[in-house]
């Protein structure tokens, strides 16, 4: 009787996230699919037309979506390392017995807090209107202009960007991962003459990994499907250098009215980010040790 009523009390409070997830996950992905085999251009009343896999023989001879995609795994690999190695550089500094390391910890993370369109905004003003101040006053306008004009450093812009907004949020993880890791083998390690060094290679780094487990998934997700600073910061410009998988999938659709096309290409978004997150997932499981 007993066992009865738990799974009544299971199913009365799963059900309702199973149906909002299944209504705005499940069944539109569903959709989404069969919409990519379709020629259609998203107004209700317009016919589509069954084209097979024509939208995905299409969009592989899509320039536009080649050099997206191209722009989307260069700013990902920056964006993963950038993010990760600042993060994990917080955590070592805010733990450290320091006694500014509460208010630090509150400044590095309060980036996280700020929307990504209100952040794109931001910093557009810093690129446009700081750098060409601070060039003109130091003479160092090679470095110091504006980046979001040049597309040789307009992709390195999203990349500070998204860095400066997500390397907070990477040190809560590693904060936590580090408080984990018991004193005792510190301590240990410290009486058999371990320096700084080799107790952050040999016992902190691989104690850290299911931290880094974590934040790689995130970080590698998160910048595959950046869009809202794309959007606020370069709208995909100068050229087209920065548009990013998220923006040419949104104009295709929106903007263009290639709806099956579209979605075929989401389809194709959706494989390639599923297989990255799990091969890094897989990889870095195994790296995982026990204490």
């Amino acid at each position: 009787m007993k066992k009865r009523k738990d799974k009544l009390w299971f199913v009365l409070f799963t059900f309702p996230l199973l149906f909002i997830f299944t209504t705005v996950v499940i069944i539109p992905f569903l959709f989404g699919i069969a919409y990519s085999f379709v020629k259609w251009d998203g107004i209700p009343a317009n016919p589509k037309v069954f084209v097979g896999f024509d939208n995905f023989i299409q969009l592989f001879k899509d320039e536009r979506f080649l050099s997206s995609a191209w722009h989307t795994v260069k700013f990902t690999v920056m964006a993963v390392i950038s993010v990760n190695v600042l993060g994990l550089a917080f955590s070592l500094f805010v733990t450290a017995k320091l006694r500014v390391r509460n208010v630090a910890r509150t400044l590095f993370f309060m980036p996280n807090l700020i929307g990504g369109l209100i952040l794109g905004y931001i910093w557009q003003f810093i690129f446009t209107d700081v750098f060409g101040y601070l060039g003109q006053s130091t003479g160092l306008d090679g470095i110091f202009f504006n980046w979001l004009l040049d597309p040789q450093f307009s992709l390195y812009a999203i990349v500070i960007v998204f860095t400066w907004q997500v390397a907070g949020y990477t040190m809560i993880i590693y904060i936590a991962g580090l408080q984990g890791i018991p004193d005792e083998l510190v301590e240990a390690a410290k009486v058999d003459g371990a320096n700084v060094w080799h107790r952050l290679t040999k016992i902190t780094l691989p104690l850290l990994m299911p931290a880094f487990t974590i934040c790689l998934f995130l970080t590698l997700s998160g910048a595959f499907k950046i869009y809202d600073v794309n959007l606020s910061l370069t709208r995909g410009g100068p050229n087209n250098a920065t548009e990013m998988f998220a923006m040419n999938i949104y104009n295709e659709i929106f903007a263009y009215g290639n709806y099956g096309l579209g979605q075929a290409k989401a389809v194709i978004f959706f494989l390639v980010v599923a297989v990255f997150t799990l091969t890094q997932v897989v990889m870095t499981k195994k790296r995982e040790v026990q204490y």
